[in-house]
């Protein structure tokens, strides 16, 4: 590893894997239990494994990393070359993996500094790209992670899901406004604030609520230079047809993602999820 200062992050960054190649970034996994077998995200179970597994009702957990491996990672990466380490990791508000991070960085063979960006999918990309730019330009840790933290507070990620159920069930939204949504039959508009997931717009139907996604996320952009995400679960032609349309309606876009997302996240909002991120530069 060339760079003095190297870059972690974990699995739910959902980051183009010629993106981490590029800028040497290290993704820790998170672990999927699907039935009795606990399986590692990205590399044991795919998107589409768990969408499907989500549908036939097969009950699906989700579990941290534990922190010896983050000490496992820490210590491969030192031995690479890297004289000191920014761990960035999804929010605390909806996984303990930052609070493995810390304990694991006690006894690293090298400074890690941990950090809980309080985002997820790319929303977390964003910030470890913006930390490994800084680290190849030359930048110290604490330059590193200014950036991170900077991308970090430019950043909304809005999300639709088909249904609140699967919120509901991984204790990541209250049983009463699951039931709420259910019970008006309405398509939620969800945003990551605060490092949580809260409801933001209830919509009629499903067309409706994704063109309000698109909607919120171009006021947001506005003219600005942002760089954007589109997430889907199992829902690729809608992904892609949003992107495009944003794509159209964005005169300061810079780089576009559209993606799956996860075992992990997938887990959590169910198939037909959309998700997008605006993030200024």
């Amino acid at each position: 590893m060339s760079r003095h200062v190297a870059i972690v992050t974990d699995s739910t960054a959902y980051l183009p894997q010629p993106a981490m190649e590029r800028h040497g970034i290290t993704s820790v996994p998170l672990t999927v239990v699907l039935g009795d077998q606990a399986l590692e995200e990205g590399t044991e179970i795919s998107a589409r494994s768990l969408a499907e597994a989500l549908q036939k009702r097969r009950p699906v957990t989700t579990s941290r990393p534990g922190p010896e491996t983050f000490a496992q990672t820490y210590r491969r990466v030192a031995d690479s070359g890297a004289e000191a380490i920014v761990s960035l990791h999804l929010s605390s508000e909806l996984s303990g993996t930052y609070d493995a991070a810390v304990v694991a960085a006690k006894d690293a063979p090298v400074p890690v500094r941990v950090v809980d960006t309080g985002m997820v999918a790319m929303a977390l990309g964003f910030c470890a790209l913006a930390a490994a730019e800084t680290a190849e330009a030359g930048g110290t840790v604490d330059e590193a992670v200014a950036a991170a933290e900077k991308r970090a507070a430019g950043t909304s990620a809005y999300f639709y899901v088909d249904t609140l159920d699967f919120l509901r069930r991984g204790g990541r939204i209250g049983a009463a406004q699951a039931l709420l949504g259910s019970a008006l039959a309405v398509k939620p508009l969800l945003q990551l604030e605060g490092g949580r997931i809260e409801s933001l717009e209830k919509v009629r139907t499903a067309s409706k609520a994704i063109a309000r996604l698109e909607e919120i996320a171009a006021e947001r952009a506005g003219s600005a230079h942002v760089d954007l995400a589109v997430h889907h679960l199992a829902a690729p032609e809608r992904a892609a047809a949003l992107a495009q349309r944003l794509q159209g309606r964005l005169p300061g876009l810079g780089e576009l993602h559209v993606s799956e997302v996860g075992a992990v996240i997938g887990a959590h909002t169910g198939p037909g999820l959309l998700g997008v991120v605006v993030s200024s530069r």
